[in-house]
């Protein structure tokens, strides 16, 4: 008999969460993964070819002589360029959503502007073009009032206003350019929401949104939830975050968000990420990502039963009838090492040691060390090359021993200025059972 051919898979990304997606491939039998421009660590799993993900011609040129059968794309500011058209336009099969379904995430104006036409529950919000708009609308709103840059802006576009002075002042340098260094044309002013967030996770094939699992993100730099924002230092996977009910709740706006999208015409394919707060009032939805999260996904995929490889097919093609993932009842978790000054700047060049103590493995239960922002030194060593450097995870029969088998690893990692929090998971781990 011929000797079966592995299937080509292209991942485009070079950070933590392409670690573990092309990680998670990688445990299909019979797969031949190439990743644009990947890291050191998926060096070790994939090919990797240094072309920027913002280079669509380049990455559709690569597509075409590759001729991959699936191409994944990780990050979303390809999916804001157009990437998952460019490559359908040529016939390629792609799991992630076009540029206009994309706009979930990439226009904060255009998902609360969708989400109120389609019933979505959500926070008071208003959209503004222009200073003196932000002046009218701000009397309704309430301190602290959240003042939101329309679109990506890298993850600086989001203030909390804690006066409507303050207010004005941020939407000023949202405007002129100088908070997120590029002008914007258009900002949301949205009610500051108090509760837990959650992060939902659903398959999409553009008519079915099948729940996949929840997470929770530890955004702030300090434990105990203090100092600056980043984009996120740890997060936990587990059964115990959300009760049944609210789960299905969750599972129901996923699917109306589907539904919203096929009916005004732009069918979403891919993985819709919903962040929620769940307020007094039941869960508010603060914000969609069209991609799969990070740090989130470093520990989601770990419970994953399911082969990967299957569910992304299967979202690309249609589910088919009776179909859904399957996880495991285990708990996982993900714990960032970041580089000193983080997340002001990124202290780069730094020698990374002790990953020779963790060894590689498919086991989703050992200890898995993903690349965030790595690069290979001119001796041919480790080094820092960005903000968030590794990803630390596992999983494992309980929270408790997940988080117990990861520091225990991480007490064995070392570069200069190393920062993490120990406290990943205590929102949960503090919860009555």
């Amino acid at each position: 008999m011929p000797q079966e051919l592995p299937l080509k898979i292209l991942v485009i990304g070079g950070g933590g969460r392409e670690h573990a997606l092309v990680w998670a491939l990688s445990r299909s039998a019979h797969t031949d993964i190439l990743c644009v421009p990947g890291n050191p660590g998926i060096a070790t799993l994939a090919r990797t070819l240094p072309i920027p993900v913002t280079d669509r011609a380049a990455i559709v040129q690569l597509a075409l002589a590759e001729r991959p059968a699936l191409v994944v794309i990780g990050p979303e500011l390809p999916l804001s360029l157009g990437l998952t058209d460019a490559l359908q336009h040529h016939g390629l099969r792609v799991f992630g959503p076009t540029r206009d379904a994309a706009m979930l995430e990439t226009s904060k104006s255009f998902a609360k502007e969708f989400m109120r036409r389609h019933e979505i529950p959500t926070a008071a919000h208003a959209v503004c073009t222009a200073l003196a708009e932000v002046a009218e609308e701000l009397p309704r709103f309430q301190t602290p009032v959240v003042v939101k840059a329309d679109g990506l802006a890298a993850g600086k576009g989001v203030l909390i206003a804690n006066s409507h002075a303050e207010a004005l002042a941020a939407a000023r340098g949202l405007f002129d350019g100088t908070l997120t260094g590029a002008p914007e044309t258009t900002l949301v002013l949205e009610q500051f929401l108090t509760g837990e967030e959650i992060s939902f996770f659903a398959l999409c094939d553009g008519t079915t949104a099948l729940p996949l699992a929840a997470a929770q993100d530890h955004k702030r730099i300090g434990e105990g939830d203090t100092g600056p924002n980043t984009g996120g230092m740890g997060a936990v996977s587990t059964d115990r975050l959300l009760p049944p009910a609210l789960q299905a709740t969750l599972a129901a706006i996923a699917q109306r968000t589907v539904d919203g999208m096929r009916s005004e015409g732009t069918p979403f394919t891919g993985v819709l990420f919903v962040g929620v707060m769940l307020t007094p009032l039941g869960p508010m939805v603060l914000e969609f990502n069209t991609r799969f999260g990070d740090p989130e996904t470093e520990a989601l995929l770990l419970r994953l039963e399911t082969p990967l490889l299957d569910l992304l097919n299967a979202a690309v093609d249609g589910f088919p009838p009776g179909f859904a993932p399957s996880l495991s009842r285990d708990a996982s978790a993900s714990v960032i090492l970041a580089s000193a000054g983080y997340p002001a700047s990124a202290e780069k060049g730094q020698r990374i040691t002790g990953l020779e103590t963790v060894p590689a493995t498919l086991d989703p239960t050992a200890v898995h060390v993903f690349h965030c922002g790595t690069a290979e030194g001119n001796s041919g060593e480790l080094v820092t090359a960005g903000g968030r450097v590794l990803a630390v995870a596992t999983a494992a029969e309980t929270l408790e021993a997940a988080l117990g088998k990861i520091y225990a690893a991480v007490d064995r990692l070392h570069f200069p200025g190393m920062q993490l929090r120990r406290d990943i998971g205590h929102r949960v781990l503090t919860k009555p059972t």
